[in-house]
């Protein structure tokens, strides 16, 4: 048993995160029931990333403070996550006073370690709302793709990180008007101190994916700057430092520092130390590809800045983008499908499989409204729930409430069980791997499998002249049933919990043994475990 903290990019809350978002929590909560299952001892982490500029033009539009925003937003996010059977030991906030003092001391360390320095520095102001213009109050055209919405500090189509005076024809958010330059001060922490010794941690990380590999060397090789520390808008972490007194900490620099501070938050100095602080401890994390190096580079930058003795980043997986009717998810744009309305198409659950079984781990997935309603109507419905539900069924109306024995296997009996166990095997072996689209399709594949064995073998037939052997196919359907309970748990937890019922079993089994339910062994009343679903066109 090993020591695993698996965490999941935290979602911004000025608005209702999209299903690309959503697709990363899920995936943290799914690998953190799997790992939990397979006994090992781990912590899941994630939080509402609530500070920073786009929460103050959301606020500003809405008429009300930031802290009310994302009170308000947190709060129903919450209900949302529930509602998607999301449950990590810990979703923080940023907000959080033990994260907004953790945060404080860090870069007060920083600072003394001589990792922390201040500069006079040309930034971007709005003359119209007399306001320097910090981020995502400033839009303009990429310098690097030539996209003309970027941000000002990255691009939101090709994910470069940006200096707000480097874009094209900046502008104002706000109100549109062309911005101007003016003279302030800022602190910066001394990222190209450690380009050598993050070339040497991205060269030796076994399991670091190829794109989180490339895209870091070549943003090492192309040179790495000093990163600015603070920004002039009033929401967020008060800044530590002398003179900055009317400065906080910018975002992203404050949030990769959550992954910690919620475990602090969890179990305070001791858990840390426990989990951080071990150097046998695995790390992953689940985002998307635009924030690669916000993980790859600063996060690792900060703790090795920090002298704390933190572990690195183990392992960095990152998706490409998941598109709607071919178009990247965005919620800046307003592409896409927000989690709230997803729920009105299908339950929350069924997302879950959804998203991971079309999970964009080598390329872009496209995703329709017709999608959804073939992969739940197709996969969950007509196989999977359609194989349970006839197993079941018929082991329970003809054997008398109970597992029937199993008699002598035939080749094609031996066949099944061997690519029942292989799939689980497999299904095992890709999770570890985090070729999760890959392995839904062994999940899946038992039951097909499953349903070509009955309709092959016709038991409903062979009760008539062949007792035994009705009893033995449908011996081996119940034991598939129950490999197929392991398998649904992390995936589909609340459905796993009812098919546990049904099979009157307890947590899944971890030997591969092929008899998971003993003969005899008594079976409640089965109940059909999913329905189609209807949706409109897309």
């Amino acid at each position: 048993m090993g020591k695993w903290i698996v965490c999941s990019a935290w979602p911004y809350i000025n608005g209702m995160p999209h299903l690309g978002t959503m697709l990363h929590l899920i995936t943290a909560d799914f690998y953190a029931r799997f790992l939990t299952q397979m006994s090992e001892d781990v912590i899941s982490i994630s939080g509402s990333d609530e500070h920073g500029t786009p929460i103050e033009v959301a606020a500003i539009k809405e008429g009300i403070t930031p802290k009310e925003l994302t009170d308000k937003n947190h709060l129903k996010l919450l209900e949302v996550l529930n509602k998607y059977q999301i449950h990590l030991s810990n979703y923080s906030r940023t907000e959080n006073p033990v994260h907004v003092d953790f945060v404080k001391e860090f870069y007060s360390n920083l600072e003394q370690r001589g990792y922390i320095s201040r500069k006079s520095t040309v930034q971007l102001y709005c003359e119209h709302d007399k306001i320097f213009l910090p981020d995502r109050f400033l839009e303009g055209t990429c310098p690097f793709c030539g996209y003309d919405k970027a941000k000002g500090d990255q691009c939101d189509s090709c994910g470069r990180l940006l200096e707000p005076t480097s874009l094209i024809g900046p502008r104002c958010a706000l109100c549109g008007s062309p911005a101007i330059q003016r003279t302030t001060e800022h602190w910066y922490f001394d990222l190209p101190r450690f380009s050598d010794e993050l070339k040497e941690y991205i060269s030796t990380v076994k399991d670091l994916d190829d794109n989180v590999k490339n895209t870091t060397l070549k943003m090492i090789e192309e040179g790495l700057r000093p990163r600015s520390v603070t920004r002039d808008n009033k929401w967020g972490i008060p800044a530590p430092f002398k003179g900055a007194e009317e400065k906080t900490i910018y975002v992203w620099m404050e949030a990769v520092l959550g992954y910690i501070s919620a475990v602090k938050e969890l179990g305070g100095q001791t858990l840390v130390d426990d989990y951080w602080k071990d150097d046998q401890t695995k790390t992953v994390f689940f985002l998307a590809k635009d924030n690669i190096p916000f993980h790859s580079i600063i996060f690792p930058a900060l703790l090795m800045a920090s002298g704390g003795g933190y572990v690195l980043p183990g392992r960095i997986s990152s998706t490409e983008f998941l598109l709607f009717n071919q178009l990247k998810f965005s919620k800046s744009q307003h592409i896409g499908i927000w989690a709230d309305d997803a729920l009105k198409l299908a339950d929350g659950e069924y997302w879950r499989y959804v998203l991971l079984s079309m999970r964009p781990e080598q390329r872009d997935s496209n995703f329709t409204n017709d999608d959804l309603k073939r992969t739940v109507n197709d996969d969950l419905n007509d196989s999977l729930g359609n194989f349970i539900h006839r197993s079941l069924s018929f082991a329970y109306n003809n054997f008398y409430g109970a597992v029937p024995s199993g008699g002598p296997a035939t080749a094609e009996d031996q066949a099944f069980i061997k690519l029942v166990l292989e799939h689980r095997a497999s299904y095992v072996d890709l999770i570890y791997r985090i070729r999760l689209k890959d392995a839904m399709k062994s999940f899946m594949e038992v039951a097909y499998a499953g349903n070509e064995y009955i309709s092959r073998n016709q038991p409903w037939a062979l009760l008539k002249n062949d007792r035994e052997r009705a009893s033995t196919v449908t011996y081996n359907a119940v034991q598939a049933t129950a490999h197929l309970y392991f398998m649904m748990a992390p995936v589909l937890p609340g459905r796993a919990k009812l098919l546990a019922r049904l099979l009157n079993i307890g947590t899944p089994g971890l030997q591969i043994a092929w008899e998971q339910v003993p003969s005899g062994h008594r079976l409640e009343a089965p109940v059909p475990l999913f329905s189609k679903i209807e949706t409109n066109p897309s």
